[in-house]
């Protein structure tokens, strides 16, 4: 089992666009999760991992099985924000992330996630591959 608590997080550059704002001029709430997934989709893309393949070619897809959030500031629009994410735990068949989002020193969102890994086509919980595993632990 891995269990890592400090490993070093990424850190993926997110703009705030109009798009993402609310009638008050604040990012919507559920856009801070938008910005979550992409950065921990960008982390595995650093790691090699293409999901779309990982779908086609080993049958597995990953899926947010629980969220725990915490809204802390509103960003708003053309904020330049930094979503920092580390994978903390890694089980048989899951992952479990912390990310927070901040603009300069600030912290406005944190967020624990966790994502099952699934096999594509029964939708239920499979083990992720040992090539995966050996990439998460190589990067804590």
């Amino acid at each position: 089992m891995f269990n890592n608590t400090s490993p070093e997080p990424s850190v993926w550059p997110v703009r705030v666009y109009y798009e993402d704002t609310d009638a008050g001029g604040v990012v919507y709430y559920a856009n801070y999760l938008k910005f979550c997934e992409r950065a921990r989709t960008e982390r595995l893309r650093t790691l090699g991992i293409d999901q779309r393949h990982l779908a086609a070619e080993h049958g597995i897809v990953f899926v947010v099985r629980h969220v725990e959030a915490d809204y802390l500031r509103g960003a708003e629009l053309d904020d330049a924000l930094r979503v920092f994410t580390t994978v903390t735990d890694m089980r048989a068949a899951s992952l479990k992330f912390e990310q927070h989002i901040q603009r300069d020193n600030e912290r406005l969102f944190s967020a624990t996630i966790t994502i099952a890994c699934l096999d594509a086509r029964r939708w239920r919980a499979t083990r992720i591959p040992d090539f995966l595993r050996t990439l998460l632990e190589s990067e804590a």
